[in-house]
């Protein structure tokens, strides 16, 4: 096999494991205090030893909860394949109780090979769960019970909830309720009859740390050496990408990443993009495509906003800086004209423009939002006479300024002596 080849058939195999969340989650399973090994225990003890139990799983948006679970109820549907039977349901799609109680009895007759009937009442799809329930756990069956979007069954009456936690309080019931929400005060949320029956178990979702992180890219990118891949290949990518992981510019380089969206999902995202990026040649991973990465995903709208600019609207965004610096707090567009006409008398430019095409430029800006006035209560005065001050950092429009490519050499002096 070439080296093209090679990098290629690496290139599949790093992407298909980004794409699959049950391999990506597999890196945090070993540690007992894992996220994964807590919730397989409490489901698992609840299978084994015959008992009731309830769990919420909290965190943001993107923090792995579904994922994890998901692989949880994969390892245990192997574990116990006949004693196992799950039941989803999601709150953008059930929160209704008539069309929550229909999709539980929907899923149990598929689950049990039963006949359902759509014209069944509330009560009839009521009364089938329960017996549902005391029927399974007469045969040591533990139902588990998915709910997604757990908030939004916490709103109005709360009846599946209550039904639920009410049903589990049989001593011949055998089931679990796990919720699952991106609030994190869901609980709270539970009527008292619901939050007394509730066993307030919860598990919380936080960004990876550090040594997550590490853990995570060294369990993604490491290629198998006893694979269809050249053996010398596989062990020349694997030491260039533990180099990498060891170097402090490319930690640097997922720290910013991290500290812009701490989501996993969002990393998992940048980490396909980074790695779309791999020469074929080399066929190996380098800090550069991880840096490239990074500055494609974050966009910065105002650098983007001075790109568009006019020569004469930069000169405007220069002497409004200019004012800030010299401390003056509150300006209007006259006192932005005179500084301008200071530039031109001392520099002696070629770009000076009549007062009345300069306002034309101030108000472009404005309508931009790369400047606002100060001050909405006066409205009714003129727009040369209303203070103002720049929605841009220093920082912003010195970059936007050597990023401009017919950018005046004066600006850049003017933003150099001022740095």
């Amino acid at each position: 096999m070439g080296r093209e080849s090679a990098a290629e058939e690496a290139l599949k195999l790093i992407r298909s494991r980004l794409c699959d969340p049950s391999f990506v989650f597999r890196a945090f399973s070993d540690s007992p205090e894992s996220n994964y090994s807590k919730l397989k225990f409490i489901i698992s003890s609840s299978v084994t030893e015959a008992c009731n139990n309830s769990i919420l799983l909290l965190g943001p948006r993107g923090s792995g909860k579904i994922a994890v679970l998901e692989l949880v109820l994969k390892d245990l549907l192997l574990e116990y394949a006949d004693m196992i039977s799950v039941i989803r349901l999601n709150g953008l799609l059930h929160r209704d109780d008539n069309c929550a109680f229909k999709e539980i009895a929907r899923q149990l007759c598929v689950e049990h090979q039963l006949i359902f009937s759509k014209m069944a009442s509330f009560d009839d799809n009521s009364q089938f769960m329960i017996a549902m329930l005391r029927e399974c756990g007469l045969a040591h069956k533990t139902i588990i019970f998915v709910l997604d979007e757990f908030d939004l069954f916490a709103q109005g009456k709360q009846r599946v909830l209550y039904s639920l936690l009410d049903a589990m309080q049989s001593v011949t019931s055998q089931a679990v309720v796990i919720g699952v929400s991106c609030r994190l005060d869901a609980d709270q949320l539970l009527e008292k009859r619901v939050r007394s029956r509730f066993s307030h178990r919860k598990l919380l979702f936080l960004p990876p740390s550090q040594g997550d992180i590490e853990r995570l890219l060294e369990h993604i990118f490491s290629l198998p050496i006893d694979s269809t891949l050249p053996h010398d290949y596989a062990v020349e990518f694997n030491a260039k990408l533990q180099n990498m992981l060891a170097d402090d510019k490319f930690k640097q380089t997922i720290n910013t990443h991290m500290n812009s969206d701490a989501s996993v999902n969002d990393l998992l995202r940048f980490l396909f993009r980074a790695v779309s990026y791999m020469d074929s040649g080399s066929g190996l991973l380098s800090l550069e495509y991880f840096k490239t990465a990074l500055s494609n995903i974050q966009r910065q709208p105002k650098l983007e906003c001075i790109k568009d600019c006019s020569v004469l609207e930069l000169y405007v965004l220069v002497c409004m800086k200019r004012l800030e610096v010299k401390e003056k707090n509150s300006y209007n567009f006259n006192a932005v004209m005179k500084e301008y006409k200071s530039i031109h008398d001392s520099f002696m430019t070629s770009d000076y423009y009549a007062q009345n095409v300069c306002l034309r430029a101030f108000e472009h800006l404005l309508h931009r939002e790369l400047i606002c006035f100060t001050d909405n209560r006066a409205y009714n005065q003129s727009v040369e006479f209303r203070p103002v001050k720049l929605l841009i950092s220093f920082h912003e429009l010195h970059q936007g300024l050597k990023s401009y490519r017919s950018c005046p050499a004066i600006l850049l002096k003017l933003m150099d002596r001022e740095a």
